[in-house]
């Protein structure tokens, strides 16, 4: 017998955001960035809104001059107003000690604050400048996240850790150098928050980097060296299927090891594509690990040269967008219906065996077969379906089974 691996998750202080629970056992987070001008609060709440349908739990603004900064708590007060209770985090850089100092309205709007420790300031303005950020996050009891970018990393720590490498015996690449400093930066910088009173429970970490092994790598050594919770995404992943290969690869291998308490999928969305595809990648992502179900997934075989129909391609896409949209009302009418596997198979080598592992599927004839299509409940053959009402027929059996199993009507 094959036992499944399990994933066991690292434990970590609960971070409230919000609503929103980060770490502590908490099942992982959902997060996403919008890309409008925040200043514009219109096209801001209108992203905003549509991140939070598609699963966002939690949205990042940017906040980079003081229009941003004053439109932020418009922002609220308007999400509020519509019902709408994800939480907004200040995307800070460069600025943040001033605009959350001018504009003293801002912090209270917000339910996390990101703070990026190679450009909170420079020099000796490095310190004073972080020191005012924390404040500001103890005074309004917010949480931070310390989120380290190693295209913008702190400079001076770099040097100092490539002199004392070039000194060493036994130096290290410069790659390794690289992955050493993000670490450091991002935990030395927790330090100086905590000397400051910021307890764990409100500090999350994340250091971002674009290359999937070096991703692997820094988290790695950050859960083995700190206590705190983990923000976790590929920076830059890039367009298209490439930007879906990396970051499903970096994610799934930390979060199959119990690494990770927040997810987001930093895309980059061609000028036809909405931003809600990171959304959807998290979530299909997590899903897919066993760690979280959002809706009911069907399953439906690739085709090959036995399926030169494409109807079982449409009819399992079909399905696939009717369960979607069946999910505002199921979910508070059927608990549990998110769970359901609904198999739609295109031939008869893998469709009966792959319906019977569903909860529900149907076996369409492929070519030259018979032109019947079998359906499976809960293993057992229930129905054999035939005609032109195929998909029809098909999706009523769908529905009645759904309010049996996760209504009551059983």
């Amino acid at each position: 017998m094959v036992a499944l691996p399990e994933i066991g998750r690292r434990p970590t202080p609960a971070v409230t955001v919000g609503k929103v629970v980060i770490g502590g056992g908490a099942p992982v987070v959902v997060q996403s960035m919008t890309n409008t001008d925040t200043a514009d609060v219109d096209r801001t709440l209108a992203q905003v809104v549509e991140l939070a349908e598609a699963g966002s739990e939690i949205v990042r603004v940017t906040v980079n001059n003081l229009d941003a900064a004053r439109a932020v708590p418009r922002l609220r007060e308007r999400l509020d107003a519509a019902g709408h209770e994800v939480p907004l985090v200040g995307d800070f850089h460069y600025n943040g000690h001033r605009l959350l100092h001018e504009v003293p309205e801002l912090a209270p709007a917000l339910g996390k604050l990101r703070i990026n420790p190679g450009n909170v300031g420079f020099a000796g303005k490095r310190d004073p400048q972080f020191e005012q950020m924390i404040e500001v996050a103890l005074r309004h009891d917010r949480p931070v996240r310390i989120g380290v970018n190693w295209g913008s990393l702190d400079q001076d720590l770099v040097v100092r850790l490539m002199d004392a490498n070039a000194a060493s015996a036994r130096p290290r690449t410069a790659d390794e150098v690289m992955r050493e400093a993000l670490v450091r930066s991002a935990l030395d910088s927790a330090a100086k928050a905590e000397a400051l009173g910021l307890p764990p429970s409100h500090i999350v970490l994340s250091a971002k980097v674009s290359r999937v092994q070096d991703l692997v790598a820094v988290y790695r050594e950050l859960a083995r060296r700190g206590p705190y919770a983990l923000h976790l995404g590929l920076t830059e992943a890039g367009l298209g299927i490439k930007g879906v290969a990396a970051t499903s690869a970096a994610l799934a291998i930390l979060l199959q090891e119990g690494i990770g308490d927040t997810i987001r999928a930093s895309l980059t969305p061609r000028p036809d594509e909405p931003r809600t595809n990171e959304v959807l990648l998290c979530r299909e992502l997590l899903q897919a690990l066993g760690l979280r179900a959002f809706a009911p997934q069907v399953t439906a075989c690739p085709g090959c040269g036995r399926t030169t129909s494409t109807y079982f391609q449409s009819l399992a896409d079909g399905i696939q967008g009717w369960l979607q949209a069946q999910m505002p009302v199921w979910r508070e009418r059927y608990p549990g219906v998110e769970t359901l596997k609904v198999a739609v198979m295109g031939c008869i080598v893998n469709g009966p065996g792959e319906s019977r592992h569903a909860d529900i599927g149907i076996s369409l004839p492929g070519t030259g077969e018979s032109p019947v299509a079998p359906v499976f409940i809960d293993g057992h053959k229930a129905h054999t379906l035939r005609g032109a009402t195929i998909a029809r027929d098909f999706q009523a059996i769908v529905e009645r089974y759904v309010e049996q199993r996760f209504g009551g009507g059983a």
